[in-house]
């Protein structure tokens, strides 16, 4: 069947009657993940002044490689399924886009070739793609993740297992899911001397998303890996802390109420936005995009947002307090007013950070 996505009309696979996601027998197609598509279109307007060329690497449907090639780029799809590399060919053919679709297995063919932005959207983990996109990529590398279950330790082994970190499912486990990523994004492309600073991300509908600039040098993938460390969480009291370094020294019971702690990382606790870029990529997106007010409404958020690498959930906690809520502007206001700095997350209506502990917030709401 045909859809229209972002101004470009592409042939995609029959959905099975009663599949949400829109996959067909054969090759994939999401529609759930328009919006991902729509903000990674405005990223690449947004880095059109030195960027020309993009990699789809698992380009399914092609429609990421078609609404790369509208944008103005000299795409490549590439595909290891025969079926998908024909669709994709003949929907990048139609919509005149310049560039090519390969039929190869994607991580050969990033270590043979490179390219401006590289982009992973495979199902799952993207942990198996990594080591070559970064290979491939000259600036950029754009990640989504829909193994939500390991990256946020709901699948504890399994997320052990992929991102070599330890995840935990606490309370703030969108925060968890986000850091452990780009955790081991970090660490993968230090590998290779390559510092891979996040200049977006956001958590949305079951899948991580990201978008690192890379600079090339040991000293700058040094002053990355500097931003990692370790999380302590009490589940009782919700007392936490943060902690750089590659050496976890973690805390076997509760400062406050000596129930015992979990640890979680190592992960990523520097910034995991820039707000700059975020406002730019924000005004690079057209009314005509379908997700254009919630993807606005979205970047705003994500730029206002502080780095705390953990959130709390107002309702929980009146419901902790035995006390009703109250709205969540005046809520924020008396956070600040008390000298907290204080923020909205971009992924729950009731989520919010803070430098603020517990105690602190109960005092000042009160």
């Amino acid at each position: 069947m045909e859809i229209e996505e972002g101004g470009v009309t592409v042939e995609v696979p029959e959905a099975r009657h009663g599949a949400s996601e829109g996959a067909g027998t054969g090759v994939f197609y999401n529609p759930v993940q328009e919006l991902n598509r729509d903000i990674t279109v405005a990223v690449l307007r947004t880095v059109a002044d030195r960027c020309e060329t993009y990699l789809d690497a698992t380009t399914a449907s092609g429609i990421r490689a078609v609404r790369a090639a509208d944008a103005g780029y000299r795409v490549t799809g590439c595909d290891i399924d025969a079926d998908a590399v024909a669709l994709a060919r003949e929907n990048l053919e139609r919509a005149g886009g310049g560039g090519d679709v390969v039929h190869r297995n994607a991580n050969a063919y990033m270590h043979e070739h490179a390219h401006d932005v590289v982009d992973l959207d495979p199902f799952g983990t993207p942990i198996p793609f990594v080591d070559a996109a970064f290979n491939s990529a000259n600036r950029y590398v754009c990640v989504t993740a829909t193994d939500t279950a390991p990256l946020c330790g709901a699948h504890f082994e399994s997320g052990v297992r992929s991102y070599a970190a330890v995840p935990r499912n606490t309370e703030f486990h969108a925060e968890v899911g986000l850091r452990v990523l780009l955790s081991a994004l970090v660490r993968t492309a230090a590998r290779y001397d390559l510092a891979a600073r996040p200049v977006l991300s956001h958590v949305s509908s079951h899948y991580v998303r990201t978008y690192l600039e890379l600079d090339a040098g040991a000293r700058a993938a040094d002053e990355l890996i500097g931003e990692l460390g370790y999380v302590d969480h009490c589940q009782k009291c919700l007392w936490r802390r943060h902690e750089r370094g590659l050496i976890a020294d973690p805390l076997e019971r509760c400062p406050h109420c000596d129930q015992s702690t979990w640890t979680a990382g190592p992960i990523w606790l520097g910034r995991a936005h820039d707000p700059e870029f975020v406002r730019a990529v924000r005004t690079a997106i057209p009314d005509s995009f379908g997700t254009a007010e919630r993807s606005r409404s979205l970047l705003e958020t994500i730029a206002a947002e502080l780095a705390e690498p953990t959130h709390y959930d107002q309702h929980k906690l009146y419901k902790r307090w035995g006390e009703p809520n109250i709205g969540m502007d005046e809520f924020l206001d008396a956070l600040r007013s008390a000298g907290y700095d204080a923020s909205r997350t971009h992924y729950g209506g009731t989520t919010f950070k803070t430098d603020a502990d517990v105690a602190a917030i109960e005092a000042a709401v009160e």
